[in-house]
């Protein structure tokens, strides 16, 4: 016998595509609430990532199964194609009462687009994360992804507001956090004391960084001023990075207190993180991981989508792009490892959620009142009357 008591609810078929490391980390906790709240969800791994180290291996390990696998082309022409394609006839066969993707990859706009041909629901999570770098492909596809969005779960309140800035519906907002704190909760490592904590942790792979000779050589500079000056650096070489050392910079030479290595395993990755004073990155994701364990991080890129940390001190912004800004990268670095600003980024509270996030999506989504927002209407013009 039902509890009048208890609210109604829906239990939704969805579809949850996602190809790379972060959508993994990221959609892990998500899927395990949404199926621990009675919805059917269909997990599609797009292929994205074949290398194991990057995807295959961290899925496993944090439970994210795939209903369906699919492979690509490794050239990235032919691989969107593919991932469009894809998208577009699963979306049609397993006809889900929504699409929930993730972030800032091609998954997005592929699977929006699948998902409006099918005349599908489309829900974007991260929602609203703005960059205002006009030459990024990950500022397209989140831009993408809110035209296309029926309901938008936002990570903290500066992405609501770029939101409505952009002309979405108030009520079609909900800011839910971001899933990257359920899943390093879900390891069980705390952040460390000051004292427990040394060294740098480096990770490169944006094209702008890399795959320009003259600025792949002044992260080289700069990894090895990290490691004369400030304490031993981890490098975890990504693959796109190490091609382009060998490609540009053969018999680089590195100070004998770096230790590359190639990508580390999600949990030793996170392990090494808490255990930096300082992370030196051009990652998007690395920078809440670092703000829930405390560490200051210099962001290699000139402006970023993270705007919480920048504004508590947490972040400095610098570029590569010449040889000024290479110093202020090294200033910036040397500013963050000072006693006194390590110990006040250490106290600041995490700005980017509790690590209920997937609970609280899985919650949203059972709600029946939010039913009106997954309707796509046609509209009717009939009667003469323009809109606005």
């Amino acid at each position: 016998m039902t509890n009048p008591s208890t609210p109604p609810t829906r239990q939704r078929r969805i579809i949850v595509p996602y190809g790379t490391r972060p959508e993994i980390i990221k959609l892990a906790p998500v899927v395990r609430a949404l199926r621990a709240n009675g919805h059917s969800v269909i997990t599609v791994n797009t292929g994205q990532h074949s290398d194991a180290s990057m995807s295959g291996d961290l899925s496993l390990a944090l439970g994210l199964d795939a209903t369906i696998t699919n492979t690509v082309p490794l050239d990235p022409s032919p691989r969107l194609g593919q991932i469009v394609g894809d998208a577009l006839r699963i979306v049609a066969e397993h006809r889900p009462e929504l699409v929930l993707a993730l972030g800032d990859t091609d998954t997005v706009p592929a699977y929006a687009l699948a998902a409006k041909r099918s005349s599908v629901p489309f829900v974007h999570l991260e929602a609203g994360l703005r960059s205002f770098n006009q030459r990024s492909a990950e500022e397209l596809n989140r831009k993408i992804g809110s035209a296309s969005a029926s309901l938008h779960f936002a990570p903290t309140e500066r992405s609501r507001t770029f939101l409505r800035a952009e002309g979405i519906e108030n009520e079609r907002i909900r800011v839910v956090g971001n899933s990257v704190i359920d899943a390093l909760l879900a390891t069980s490592m705390s952040p460390l004391d000051l004292n427990e904590r040394a060294g740098v942790l480096v990770t490169a792979h944006r094209a702008t960084n890399v795959d320009d000779p003259q600025r792949l050589a002044r992260l080289v500079d700069l990894v090895n001023d990290l490691a004369s000056t400030i304490g031993a650096v981890t490098f975890p070489v990504h693959p796109r990075t190490a091609q382009r050392m060998a490609q540009f910079l053969p018999g680089v030479r590195f100070h004998e207190r770096v230790t590359l290595s190639p990508p580390l395993g999600y949990f030793s990755f996170i392990d090494q993180l808490r255990r930096a004073l300082l992370v030196v990155t051009d990652s998007g994701g690395l920078q809440e991981e670092a703000s829930f364990f405390g560490v200051p991080l210099v962001v290699l890129r000139g402006s970023t989508s993270r705007w919480e940390s920048v504004e508590n001190g947490s972040v400095r912004l610098a570029t590569l792009d010449d040889d000024d800004g290479a110093v202020r990268a090294h200033e910036a670095a040397h500013l963050l490892t000072r006693e006194e600003t390590l110990r006040a980024v250490a106290s600041i509270a995490c700005p980017y959620g509790d690590g209920h996030t997937g609970e609280a999506v899985a919650r949203q989504l059972a709600d029946p009142s939010l039913d009106r927002f997954l309707i796509l209407e046609e509209p009717s013009f009939l009667d003469g009357e323009v809109p606005w």
